[in-house]
């Protein structure tokens, strides 16, 4: 073996720092901003979907795909943050109305 070949685990890394901040930031879009951003995301994925496919570098392209699928997977993640908000499991902002308040809404009526 002449030499050892890094970018594996130097994309493995990436990925993993890339996945680790997406999960608070969904937290924090979804606390913020609702479910609307989910377009957002959804840009985002798109943007760097093409970025990553037009990238000559190994790499670079690698890190821009995994960042993009993770926005787009963060369109799923959004709904469920705000179903694991529903639930309690994590703090609701209290300058937001939900959907299912307008439900409670109705039973008081």
């Amino acid at each position: 073996m002449e030499s050892i070949h890094y970018i594996g685990l130097l994309i493995g890394a990436c990925t993993f720092l890339v996945i680790g901040m997406f999960h608070p930031l969904v937290i924090k879009a979804e606390y913020h901003l609702g479910t609307r951003c989910w377009w957002w995301f959804l840009l985002a994925g798109l943007v760097l979907i093409v970025a990553s496919a037009v990238v000559e570098n190994v790499f670079l392209s690698s890190v821009l795909g995994v960042t993009a699928f993770s926005c787009l997977w963060s369109i799923l993640e959004v709904f469920q943050q705000q179903e694991r908000v529903r639930k309690g499991w994590f703090p609701r902002n209290p300058r937001r109305t939900y959907p299912w308040d307008k439900d409670n809404d109705k039973d008081k009526e």
